[in-house]
């Protein structure tokens, strides 16, 4: 099975209508998605990983900066 994900205007009666068609068709299903919070260990994860792709960016292009100052 796929997973479709819809965006609307929900005050856009057309497609509001629409949606309903859809729905009512039988050939799809609306199911309630819970986005999952990040735990404390995958915060301090991505801001590790972060820092360390700013740091060697900075080295990275920082003669690049230098040629052009």
């Amino acid at each position: 099975m796929c997973t479709v994900i819809l965006e609307y205007n929900e005050s856009n009666a057309l497609a509001r209508y629409k949606l309903a068609q859809l729905l009512a068709s039988g050939l799809f299903i609306q199911k309630d998605i819970q986005v999952d919070e990040p735990t404390a260990d995958e915060l301090q994860a991505h801001r590790e990983l972060r820092d360390a792709m700013l740091a060697h960016s900075r080295n990275s292009v920082s003669h690049v900066i230098a040629r052009y100052l």
